[in-house]
């Protein structure tokens, strides 16, 4: 258990910049008290002290505004950044590495016993506020955008984004060597969706155009909404796909 809190400390040095001492983070951390109360959990939790267990916990959410369940499963280096409202379900497994932000829930979809929550590939980054439900798996090195919902499997190397959660790739290639998500460049296949939408609505009344002058019929006013340029329609698939419509 000391050894994971020594890795977990020097996680801290190496994704927060604001960190800047060990003695800081063992005092100022709520991310890092967290595991300290879920580190002591679970040994209780695995050697069948379940109401002892299950109370260090409620003592680490009182203290931390930070859940974790004891019956979770989480690797080494974990790094919980700010924290508040972390929620991490009895049947959540964690691998080494991952980075989770504020008002993150790995949650369930089902009142059944047995595994009913998501398990977290290694090097995995999750924004703030997202939400990953199911028992599914997210690939290692993948990142989930703030906000996002996640109900699907997510493949190594992806970027997730949008509700429900939809994969997608950075310039059209894998994210490789994730330390971070950059947050100005996530794409927003809504919008891009809407776009595709425009310019199909733009071609049809340009046709529409055409016909009532070949036709000698009086010529509608000419489409003044221009989506972008640029914007492949078969991204529009993608959206109602991932929708489920």
């Amino acid at each position: 258990m000391f050894q994971s809190l020594r890795k977990d400390i020097n996680s801290y040095f190496e994704r927060d910049p604001a960190a800047r001492g060990v003695l800081e983070i063992i005092l100022c951390y709520p991310g890092f008290h967290a595991l300290i109360f879920y580190r002591l959990s679970h040994w209780f939790w695995g050697h069948k002290f379940y109401i002892l267990g299950r109370f260090t916990s409620h003592l680490g959410r009182f203290f931390t505004g930070i859940e974790i369940h004891p019956g979770a499963k989480i690797g080494e280096r974990f790094f919980i950044d700010h924290g508040m409202g972390v929620v991490i379900g009895e049947t959540a497994e964690i691998g080494d590495g991952v980075t989770i932000y504020h008002g993150v829930t790995l949650g369930g979809t089902t009142w059944q016993k047995g595994k009913r929550h998501p398990t977290i590939g290694q090097n995995v980054v999750i924004g703030a506020g997202a939400k990953v439900l199911g028992a599914i798996t997210v690939g290692d090195n993948s990142q989930i955008g703030s906000g996002s919902v996640v109900t699907k499997d997510v493949p190594p190397n992806s970027t997730v984004v949008g509700i429900p959660g939809r994969v997608v790739f950075k310039d059209g290639r894998h994210v490789t060597g994730v330390t971070g998500i950059d947050y100005a460049s996530l794409p927003d296949p809504v919008a891009q969706a809407v776009k595709c939408i425009l310019d199909r609505i733009n071609e049809l009344e340009k046709e529409i155009h055409r016909l009532q002058k070949a036709a000698g019929g009086e010529a509608p006013v000419e489409p003044v909404v221009q989506a972008k340029e640029g914007v492949k329609c078969d991204v529009l698939q993608q959206f109602i796909d991932g929708a489920g419509i």
